[in-house]
């Protein structure tokens, strides 16, 4: 199977900014083709709606918030698995030998801290968190309503 570059970027959890900002250009564009143009009340002209105006009508959730929380729901139920996982082990393991030069690429780890410290977590160890299926739920569940500029 054949994977666009965003497709990749919002799997492998690196997404940076611009790729934010383009998921949310193009959420907005099938919105708009969805809900279509409407007619000014003043002018009688047609005209676009206005971003807000989108997300009025659609009621459910914006795509990054979308993303985050699956994808703390994911690490959730990767961190309750055994150590001899696979997935649990690619997810804590350390890989060995020489660093190349710059800055290091962002880990799924580094993610799902990141996530947690915009709801309000800031503890280092979010395994043991995680363990806590209900405590674990209500993170996911604020990482849900996250207001999203």
């Amino acid at each position: 199977m054949i994977m666009s570059r965003d497709q990749n970027i919002v799997l492998n959890g690196n997404m940076k900014m611009r790729e934010e900002h383009r998921l949310r250009v193009f959420e907005n564009k099938v919105l708009r083709k969805i809900f279509e143009a409407e007619r000014d009340e003043v002018t009688g002209e047609w005209r676009k709606l206005h971003n807000t105006e989108l997300h009025v009508l659609y009621s459910s959730l914006d795509i990054i918030r979308n993303i985050t929380s699956r994808r703390l729901r994911w690490a959730g139920h990767v961190a309750r698995m055994g150590e001899s996982r696979n997935a649990y082990r690619v997810l804590v393991g350390r890989p060995e030998g020489k660093r190349p030069l710059g800055r290091p690429r962002r880990r799924w780890e580094d993610n799902i801290k990141m996530d947690l410290r915009e709801v309000g977590y800031d503890d280092r160890d979010w395994i043991d968190l995680a363990q806590d299926r209900d405590r674990w739920r209500a993170y996911v569940r604020a990482a849900m309503n996250l207001r999203v500029p």
